[in-house]
C-alpha cells in the first residue's frame, strides 16, 4: 500500500558523521524516511515525558521499590 500522507520538503543541517551514519542505515533513496520516523519517534518521546512531568507535578515522585517491581515483572 502506498504512503498517502501529505509530506513538506525541508532543508536541515547534520552533523557530518550523523549524515553518513543516516545514510550508512538508509542508504541516498531512504535518508528523508529515515529522517522523517526519527523525527516522529522523538516526538512521540517528547510527549511522554511531558506526560511523566505532569504527573508527577501532580502526584509527586513514584515510590522507588514500586517502579523496581513493575520493572522487575516487565524483565527490565
Amino acid at each position: 500500500m502506498a504512503d498517502t500522507r501529505t509530506v513538506v520538503q525541508h532543508s536541515v543541517t547534520l552533523s557530518e558523521s550523523t549524515s553518513a551514519g543516516v545514510r550508512a542505515r538508509a542508504g541516498k533513496r531512504g535518508f528523508s524516511a529515515y529522517v522523517d520516523a526519527a523525527t516522529a519517534r522523538q516526538l512521540e518521546r517528547d510527549a511522554l515525558a511531558d506526560i511523566l512531568t505532569e504527573m508527577r507535578e501532580k502526584h509527586g515522585e513514584p515510590d522507588s521499590e514500586r517502579v523496581a517491581a513493575l520493572r522487575n515483572e516487565l524483565g527490565w
